[in-house]
């Protein structure tokens, strides 16, 4: 959900809205904008949905996490400090804090009955069933039992301890430290933070039962319990919290030396606090250490390949001027941020998100790259995901004429010099969005220079470029025919600008990949006829094959014999008669031609051999 004035325009970029693949980079749907208006109609409050995963949400687990805050903190101290905090002129302020705290507790129950949820992928907005879902689920007991009015009993008997149901939301405030963790940019610095809380707040709780326990054994009765606050010192609401605090902080931490305790309550709950303290502390201080570690975890890794950097290089013997440049180039890297690979950040995002984002962070760049401002959108996925970052130190020459060309470059930053051979004459200078590199990677018909570079190019700072390979470039344009042709007819028209390109060989080319491909598609229909014939001759074996069908054959065969029909010899009497007929065609019976009509009749005289003895008594 999310809720803007009426007047409020969302500017889009027309750039990233031609290449935004995920589509919901810029703007929700219509159903998730509310005007403030509507903030006032029965209608809104009937149909409102929280995303869970949205800012709004976020930010009132943060007020509610607060509300219980302050019950966790001042209940227990009320509880123990009541005759210094509570006073006639104090208790209208804190039935004002703890009936505003009460009136947050049931707002928290109604939002977590519109909490949505993700069903076949799609937010569930039904608000009837996402009730449905909180009256049946164990957070709606436990709400009921936190804002039960126990504290009308507070009038009976004024003690605030009547209050400490409140506490029982702490689940609350435990899921929006989750929530933080994962929507804040700085997660290990949180934790820390969070830890530290949770610190004070059982030192907090600590030092109130320590007083307590004091008032029930007697203040000033031994060494170990407070003082007497009759007296001047310790009679000093600050004072007294402070003390306990401060002995709570030297028994939970165990550093530090306290009073013995002398009697057996004292012992007990001095047994408690060193066990509470152990575990709980070793735990805290563990996750402490952890996440300390996690905080610098990338710049201990960096200083990982520095130092094994310099151990390559102290045992090959570079030093001198070298060793000191691949330093520089490892503080340039760390200092600018360079030294991540994005690659391995983004492994886990699925591959269009990653087209997104990775054109969201280099859009200053790419905006000024001309073959991108006209790419399709797949395309220009395809490439964006192909660029690697490559950092070059002042003075290191990118590429150098003649060389062969099998990389395309992109500047980010920094300035670049095209040079001369000797390096003396500066031709012209670039700089971000420039492309250089892509003639001789694109393998142009009629290129006179071949795929060769056809200037020296050199770094006069420190400068990125994205660095598209060759063979990646290919790859994204074979399923692009278009745009691999707009690169192509480009390509042609820079190198007749400079009087680079062979006209009759680029025709004589074209001509030859328009027979070859004439070629290639006869292959093709050729190659098709013939699985056409082989699907066909396959399927006439198997058909052969079937054991059902040969012997409904042989048995067709058995029955159109001439010695196995009297009864059509019979019906034909004047055929057999017939002296003239049978002189004029003798050889009728045993016709070769009729034999070569029909070849699978050959092997008919063995079958009925063996089937003779069988069909002899049916005759």
């Amino acid at each position: 959900m999310e809720i803007r004035r009426k007047s409020e325009v969302v500017e889009k970029d027309p750039f990233l809205d031609k290449f935004t693949v995920t589509g919901r980079a810029f703007e929700k749907d219509e159903d998730d904008h509310f005007e403030c208006s509507k903030l006032f109609t029965k209608k809104f409050w009937k149909e409102l949905v929280f995303d869970p995963a949205d800012f709004p949400y976020y930010y009132w687990s943060m007020l509610a996490a607060s509300i219980i805050m302050y019950n966790i903190v001042f209940i227990i101290l009320r509880i123990t400090f009541h005759d210094q905090v509570e006073s006639p002129h104090t208790i209208p302020i804190w039935f004002a804090f703890d009936y505003i705290s009460d009136f947050f507790y049931l707002c928290d129950m109604f939002v977590k009955s519109r909490i949505g949820f993700l069903e076949s992928g799609l937010l569930v907005k039904d608000v009837g069933r996402l009730t449905n879902v909180y009256l049946k689920s164990w957070m709606f007991k436990a709400d009921i039992l936190s804002v039960l009015p126990t504290d009308f009993f507070y009038f009976l008997q004024r003690n605030t301890a009547f209050r400490l149901n409140r506490i029982i939301k702490i689940w609350r405030m435990m899921e929006f430290f989750r929530l933080a963790q994962t929507h804040t940019n700085f997660p290990n610095l949180f934790g820390v933070a969070r830890l530290i809380l949770y610190i004070i707040i059982i030192i907090h709780w600590n030092a109130c039962f320590y007083f307590s326990i004091s008032r029930y054994l007697g203040f000033g009765s031994d060494g170990w319990v407070y003082p007497d606050p009759t007296t001047e010192d310790y009679g000093n609401f600050f004072k007294q919290y402070v003390t306990s605090f401060y002995w709570s902080c030297l028994t939970l931490t165990t550093i530090g030396d306290t009073a013995y305790p002398e009697t057996v309550m004292s012992y007990c709950f001095c047994i408690v606090d060193s066990l509470v303290g152990v575990l709980i502390f070793a735990t805290i201080f563990g996750n402490v250490g952890a996440l300390i570690n996690g905080m610098d975890a990338a710049r201990t890794e960096y200083q990982a390949k520095v130092d094994s950097v310099k151990r390559y290089m102290e045992l090959r013997g570079v030093f001198g001027e070298l060793q000191v440049r691949v330093i520089k180039w490892f503080d340039y890297t760390w200092n600018n941020k360079q030294s991540f690979d994005d690659k391995e950040v983004l492994f886990y995002l699925p591959e269009k998100l990653r087209a997104e984002i990775s054109v969201h962070v280099h859009l200053g760049t790419l905006r000024r790259v001309a073959i991108f401002q006209d790419s399709e959108p797949g395309l220009l996925v395809e490439l964006v995901l192909k660029l690697r970052l490559q950092v070059f130190s002042p003075g290191d020459y990118i590429c150098r004429k003649g060389d062969i060309g099998k990389d395309m470059y992109i500047v980010k930053r920094g300035k670049l010099q095209v040079v001369s051979d000797d390096g003396k004459v500066i031709f012209v200078t670039l700089s971000d969005g420039s492309v250089f590199g892509e003639i001789s990677v694109l393998n142009i018909s009629g290129n006179k220079t071949g795929n060769r570079r056809t200037a020296s190019v050199r770094s006069v700072g420190y400068s990125d470029l994205f660095c598209l390979s060759k063979r990646d470039l290919w790859d994204a344009l074979e399923e692009y025919p278009e745009a691999k042709k707009n690169l192509m007819h480009k390509g042609q028209q820079l190198l007749r600008k400079d009087n680079l390109l062979d006209e009759d060989a680029a025709r004589k080319e074209e001509r030859r990949l328009q027979n070859l491909d004439k070629r290639i598609e006869l292959i093709h229909d050729a190659v098709d006829d013939l699985q056409c014939n082989v699907k066909r001759l396959a399927k006439q074996i198997q058909n052969q094959q079937n054991p059902g069908l040969l012997q409904a054959k042989s048995k067709s065969r058995v029955m159109l014999k001439p010695q196995d029909q009297p009864k059509e010899e019979s019906k034909d009497p004047p055929k057999a008669a017939s002296p003239k007929e049978d002189s004029k065609d003798p050889p009728k019976a045993a016709s070769p031609k009729e034999e070569s009509k029909d070849p699978p009749k050959a092997p008919a005289p063995k079958e009925e051999s063996k089937k003779e003895p069988e069909e002899k008594p049916e005759t």
